[in-house]
């Protein structure tokens, strides 16, 4: 589009403006999505444990889960771990692939903040692994999995992601990695400290998980 607008009708404007206005009309551009959950038959796959669970406090549940971002010239892809209860981001890594390293780190970048009950993800490949479902064994987690296509299994991560793609990723349209990290750690320290959220009495998720000041929700 960037370059249609620019040869066409004479418009000089750059790929990052063209995002930009996209992401405020609510605008996607079509392009392959890659597929960032794919299940290997050969792992071991975990029940769902979250239906019907009164999650009341935090650090009861995590849940993780990758999206991908659009970039220039490919894609890279974000991991993130949420905490269900009060909707702060315990960690997150970038990755350009999908080979499972940076999952593990992402969540043993979290347990260095604490741990969690359950630890809740979908079927795909990178959580099934053996070096991922080890490190939550061995810290005596219990692993829950969503079932197969079953997205609302793991909505509060669903709804970050629509909500860092729209507030941050789509605006920006960030042209390097070294730029979409840094990005992306200034956003996920606003949302955890400084965005209110409806559902939490309008708290930030930091106020909630370490229960800073909050009502009872």
């Amino acid at each position: 589009m960037t370059a249609r607008l620019n040869k066409q009708h004479g418009f000089a404007v750059n790929h990052k403006r063209i995002a930009r206005l996209m992401g405020k009309m609510g605008l996607q551009a079509i392009y392959p999505r890659p597929r960032t959950s794919i299940p290997d038959r050969q792992h071991k796959k975990y029940p769902y444990l979250l239906r019907g669970l009164n999650i009341k406090q935090p650090n009861q549940v995590w849940a993780a889960d990758i999206t991908y971002v659009p970039m220039p010239h490919g894609f890279m892809y974000l991991v993130a771990i949420l905490d269900w209860f009060s909707r702060f981001v315990v960690a997150w890594q970038l990755s350009n692939t999908l080979d499972g390293a940076f999952c593990v780190e992402a969540l043993r970048q979290a347990l260095r903040h604490g741990q969690p009950e359950i630890f809740n993800t979908d079927q795909g490949v990178q959580f099934t692994a053996q070096a991922f479902t080890q490190e939550l064994e061995a810290a005596s987690i219990r692993i829950s999995m969503d079932g197969r296509g079953r997205v609302f299994d793991n909505i509060f991560v669903e709804r970050l992601w629509r909500t860092v793609k729209y507030e941050d990723i789509y605006i920006k349209a960030y042209a390097t990695v070294p730029e979409l990290f840094t990005g992306l750690g200034d956003y996920f320290d606003l949302y955890n400290y400084e965005r209110p959220h409806q559902s939490l009495g309008y708290c930030t998720p930091a106020d909630v998980h370490f229960a800073v000041n909050v009502p009872i929700l």
